[in-house]
């Protein structure tokens, strides 16, 4: 039987692949035309060839970066999007969308109101509110996928279930308890504890008082002589 992440990972794939094949079809019945400004940062590659700033890319892109090396693709008044270390982002646009599926990464969106746009990851789809501006960052893990909303409203869907991401929250999709993948540091998102709840902490707790009360004691030696006195805590 399959369980509900693979199913939801199925329907996102599935929604990806209907959403880019029907872009793919109206992009190839029309000349692809628009274009964009990249600046970069360290060494970032858009299909293959590294990439220099204020150069023109293509709607249809991958851009790449590298360690310590960022993207930004200024799409004019349509918007820009912000590229960080270690992404792969391939990238369509025109006037009225902006649509990229984030392999891996990390990549920050600003929409212009009026257009729509979407991030795909293997987990999501991260889908802003087209009625206003909006900027949002989606990043993918090992695991998992992380939609924060910075202004504006993306709504998170996850196989067949959506949720809204208004400005200054976060939302995360995707299986967290994955084995095999470096354990997130964002608060609230790492899993449970191995060792279970407040029991176990209260549990350490005590034991911590226990030490100290034991080492709060102090052994006094008397100088030139044989006698011990251990006093109590001053």
């Amino acid at each position: 039987m399959i369980g509900n992440n693979s199913f939801r990972k199925i329907i996102t794939l599935t929604t990806l692949a209907a959403v880019w094949t029907v872009y793919s079809m109206v992009a190839l019945a029309a000349p692809n035309t628009s274009t964009a400004e990249i600046s970069v940062t360290g060494t970032v590659t858009v299909n293959g060839q590294t990439a220099v700033s204020n150069s023109t890319i293509l709607s249809g892109s991958t851009i790449v970066t590298s360690a310590d090396s960022t993207a930004t693709v200024s799409l004019g008044k349509t918007g820009r999007l912000e590229i960080l270390s270690d992404s792969n982002l391939t990238l369509q646009f025109s006037d009225s969308s902006i649509v990229g599926i984030l392999s891996s990464g990390k990549v920050r969106v600003t929409n212009a109101a009026g257009v729509a746009a979407t991030i795909t990851s293997k987990d999501a789809v991260a889908i802003a509110d087209a009625g206003q501006s909006d900027t949002f960052v989606v990043e993918v893990e090992c695991s998992h996928t992380h939609v924060d909303a910075i202004a504006g409203m993306v709504t998170m869907r996850e196989g067949t279930n959506d949720k809204q991401v208004v400005a200054g929250t976060t939302a995360t999709a995707g299986n967290l308890s994955q084995t095999g993948c470096v354990p997130c540091l964002r608060p609230g998102s790492a899993p449970p504890l191995l060792f279970g709840g407040a029991w176990w902490l209260a549990l350490v707790a005590g034991g911590v008082a226990v030490t100290a009360i034991l080492f709060g004691r102090k052994t006094d030696v008397e100088v030139g002589g044989h006698t011990i006195i251990v006093s109590p805590t001053r």
